[in-house]
């Protein structure tokens, strides 16, 4: 478990925004480890987070893209039956609200990641470690 940096980017919702975004972040060897995209009618606002947030953010400032960044808890939880229902009842029993969450494909072996955009993050921290 840890907490990163999220990335959050406004993107015009057309073909090529996202292909031109990763392109630039492939050149400068910026990995995505998460992401979630989602639409409305003009925009697009991208979720992410990545293995050098600062090298990242550099780069979509000096393509005029508005990024906002902040903190969010990153869980590793093992591919089974149950475990998200275990996690979120322990936040909940601790009175702290998930405003959002999104995670990559999990694996029998490897699990998967979790981001967790919580409304008390230390405290979201010091339950999911006891």
């Amino acid at each position: 478990m840890a907490i990163e940096k999220q990335l959050s980017v406004f993107l015009a919702n057309k073909p090529g925004a996202l292909a031109r975004l990763y392109k630039s972040f492939a050149q400068a060897k910026v990995n995505v480890i998460a992401i979630s995209v989602s639409d409305s009618v003009d925009h697009a606002v991208v979720r992410m987070v990545v293995s050098d947030p600062d090298r990242a953010i550099e780069l979509l400032e000096e393509h005029g893209v508005l990024v906002v960044d902040n903190e969010v808890l990153s869980v590793k939880l093992p591919n089974r039956p149950g475990a998200l229902a275990q996690l979120s009842e322990k936040l909940s029993s601790n009175k702290i609200n998930i405003e959002y969450a999104y995670g990559t494909a999990g694996t029998s072996t490897n699990g998967s990641l979790l981001i967790l955009r919580v409304n008390n993050l230390a405290k979201a921290r010091r339950v999911l470690q006891a």
